[in-house]
């Protein structure tokens, strides 16, 4: 971009003076609001099938799905940090640099294969620690290796793509090749779990199928003639910055795995309070995923148009759509958060089994936690905004301390102490108050609270306008 072209998501007016372009922020962030709610669909997927094989399997699934989750997302930031580069390089015109950025990542998530590997051997010593049921620990490691070790990486190498696909504003793609996912994904797992006979591990290799077609569509839109001619793929992969990757993208990825370790370990405490207590969390979290889900969307765009803005050399103009894209995150999510809530006497109904004795309580539980849930989505906007309008500039590193000292100094160890009575908890050198759900999910608005406060002073502070990717 030159100095006098318009800045990303900037319109003029009869006066001449430029105001944010909310329609424009929309038509980027659209298809990734769309993408993140059939990623859903495709996890949905994977249970379902799961399901069909028994309880024990849909037990196991649960057992490891989050350590599985949270090793991919931590070594998955060297697939992210694509989306800020290639943004950066848009945005100040070297189109070649954004395609140099892609092929980083692509060699660097070919890398990650060692440490897939080394934390593919800590599986079984893991299911043995959790002391779980010998059968559940066959399928669980069943599902392990192939998820992890061979779906981690491809995974990475689809990030990468993707990841440029949505820095220069191309986010349709990324939709289209989520989207080949999740529908190859069915006929892939009805494949390998039964007509192959590969059961639980089937599901995990019917997941890595679905990402080699997704990897295979990606690539061929990246080298296709669509990019060719301005970004050069073709010339650009002999020139790459891999330990720049990993400089910006293990804070990234650790910063998500942060955040996702102490969420695992909020829902496993109301889950170990009670029955009552667990299934009306998930019920409310899988609610209000639909403010959550959408809002990741808008936070994404917020990478792409704070990016592109540096580089074309416009801090100002970064600073304004930042504040943008964090105002419209915390409208939308608080607004549909505050919805779900209204309509929750309606919703809450439908995810219970009338004929259940604890059904009842579950609603009952569910009404109050929902006003708590929604509270929450209003300061996770603030969150979210802040935090990938921070990734758009590569401060990354400041955030994702930021994220580790609050979910694990604060958010789990006051959880533990408000949630379980005396006695009663999993450690028992800090106190324990007993206020069961109520008290837990109190614990976890202050958390986002903190979390999005200390996120935004770390935008509005400026720093990121001194940080050099």
């Amino acid at each position: 971009m030159n100095g006098n072209a318009p800045r990303p998501a900037q319109r003029l007016d009869a006066a001449g003076k430029t105001h944010v372009d909310y329609r424009e922020i929309w038509r980027l962030a659209a298809p990734l609001m769309a993408n993140s709610a059939v990623q859903s669909v495709l996890n949905l997927t994977d249970t379902w099938f799961v399901g069909r094989l028994s309880t024990t399997a849909t037990a196991a699934m649960s057992a490891i799905y989050w350590v599985v989750l949270c090793a991919i997302i931590l070594l998955g930031g060297v697939g992210m940090a694509v989306q800020t580069f290639a943004a950066q390089a848009y945005g100040a015109g070297r189109y070649v640099r954004a395609a140099q950025a892609t092929w980083s990542g692509l060699y660097a998530s070919l890398l990650t294969v060692p440490l897939f590997l080394a934390i593919g051997y800590l599986g079984a010593p893991l299911l043995t620690a959790l002391k779980l049921d010998p059968e559940v620990q066959r399928l669980a490691l069943a599902y392990w290796w192939p998820r992890l070790v061979v779906g981690g990486p491809l995974g990475l190498l689809v990030w990468s793509l993707t990841g440029f696909f949505n820095g220069v504003g191309r986010t349709r793609l990324t939709l289209i090749v989520t989207l080949v996912m999740a529908v190859t994904n069915v006929p892939f797992n009805q494949y390998f779990m039964f007509h192959v006979g590969l059961g639980m591990a089937g599901s995990a290799w019917g997941t890595v199928a679905a990402e080699v077609a997704g990897f295979v569509v990606a690539l061929a839109f990246f080298v296709g003639p669509r990019f060719r001619q301005r970004y050069r793929p073709e010339l650009a992969w002999r020139r790459t910055t891999i330990l720049r990757q990993f400089a910006v993208g293990v804070p990234m990825g650790f910063a998500v795995t942060a955040d996702l370790a102490g969420l695992a370990l909020f829902q496993l405490m109301l889950v170990s309070v009670s029955t009552v207590a667990g299934a009306a969390t998930q019920i409310v979290m899988m609610m209000t995923s639909l403010a959550y889900m959408p809002g990741v969307g808008i936070g994404m765009a917020g990478t792409t148009l704070v990016g592109q803005s540096i580089g074309a050399r416009d801090l100002d103009w970064a600073g304004r759509v930042g504040n943008a894209i964090i105002r419209l995150a915390m409208v939308f999510m608080g607004v549909v958060g505050v919805l779900l809530a209204l309509a929750s006497p309606w919703l809450l109904p439908l995810f219970v089994n009338p004929a259940d004795p604890h059904a009842a309580e579950v609603i009952a539980l569910g009404a109050s936690l929902i006003w708590l849930a929604a509270c929450y989505q209003v300061f996770d906007g603030l969150n979210l905004g802040s935090n990938f309008s921070l990734r758009g500039a590569g401060d990354v590193r400041v955030p994702a301390l930021i994220v580790a000292v609050l979910s694990w100094g604060l958010w789990v160890p006051l959880t533990h102490s408000v949630t379980f009575a005396p006695g009663a908890g999993w450690v028992h050198f800090l106190p324990q108050f007993g206020l069961g759900a109520i008290g837990g999910w109190s614990v976890s608005v202050g958390y986002v609270v903190a979390l999005g406060t200390g996120l935004w002073l770390r935008w509005r502070s400026g720093a990121w306008r001194r940080v050099r990717v």
